[in-house]
């Protein structure tokens, strides 16, 4: 068996090949993504705090990763930039541990290359099976013409999606900073919640990226709105930043999220 660490952009990168490894991925640490570790078999996760947030969702996962006794750590939203693995262990200092993993010498403070290795290490056995945990998809009301969806992943919009807004429950960082990764399908609009926006604003790198592609984008603030649940950035969150596009279009920092879906459909052409 390859007991190599992982170190991957987003926990949704990894394969039936990350069996019984360690790995650093940079996305939120909520519960989905320590689930979705756990399901790949991974022995232990390092994940992003996201700015913790709402219900302190950005680390909800460690929680839950203790309770099947797995190690599990955050690696701090103004070290590192969520969505970049390479960058989470080249700066990357944990910001919070479970008891599996203090157990195991890992604390806050540490450089996530270093509690990375220190789980490597320990040698640990693959995560036991989890029970099935889907993500949420859910339309909204929308128009004749313009539906809109809350879905609690970017990775789940399609290319169906093409001309909807979507609300979704991701960070707003693009994965490894590549601009392809914003979004998967030409939407009308699109919405994230910004983990805190961190260092180098990496929680909110999606929104030119957007732009460039001539879609409306924004971010609701962590703390208005659970990362990792669509529904809660649509029933929760306020506006702390958008792009361009999405001021021209009605949006404003502030303002509610339901307000900014209504002014996007709303915006003429």
């Amino acid at each position: 068996m390859d007991i190599a660490p992982l170190v991957l952009d987003s926990v949704t990168h990894l394969s039936d090949a990350a069996i019984g490894r360690v790995a650093c991925c940079a996305s939120h640490g909520g519960v989905y993504a320590a689930w979705y570790a756990a399901r790949k078999g991974v022995a232990a996760a390092v994940l992003h705090d996201a700015g913790i947030g709402r219900d302190r969702a950005g680390i909800a996962g460690l929680d839950w990763m203790a309770a099947q006794g797995m190690p599990g750590a955050t690696i701090g939203y103004r070290s590192a930039r969520i969505g970049d693995g390479a960058d989470m262990m080249a700066r990357g200092l944990v910001s919070f541990v479970n008891a599996p993993a203090a157990a195991l010498g890992i604390e806050p403070g540490m450089p996530c290359r270093e509690a990375m290795a220190r789980l490597a290490a320990a040698r640990l056995p693959p995560a036991s099976a989890v029970q099935p945990m889907g993500e949420a998809r859910q339309e909204l009301p929308g128009t004749a013409t313009i539906r809109v969806f809350a879905i609690d992943s970017n990775g789940l919009v399609l290319p169906a999606d093409a001309g909807r807004i979507v609300v979704t429950g991701s960070h707003g960082g693009l994965l490894g900073g590549r601009p392809e990764t914003a979004v998967k399908a030409a939407v009308r609009a699109a919405l994230y919640n910004d983990a805190g926006i961190g260092i180098d604003d990496a929680g909110i790198s999606r929104l030119p990226a957007l732009q460039a592609r001539g879609i409306a984008g924004a971010t609701v603030d962590c703390h208005s709105a659970r990362i990792g649940e669509g529904m809660s950035s649509f029933e929760d969150g306020v506006i702390s930043a958008l792009n361009d596009r999405a001021v021209a279009m009605g949006g404003r920092i502030g303002q509610s999220a339901r307000d900014f879906v209504a002014a996007m459909l709303e915006h003429a052409e």
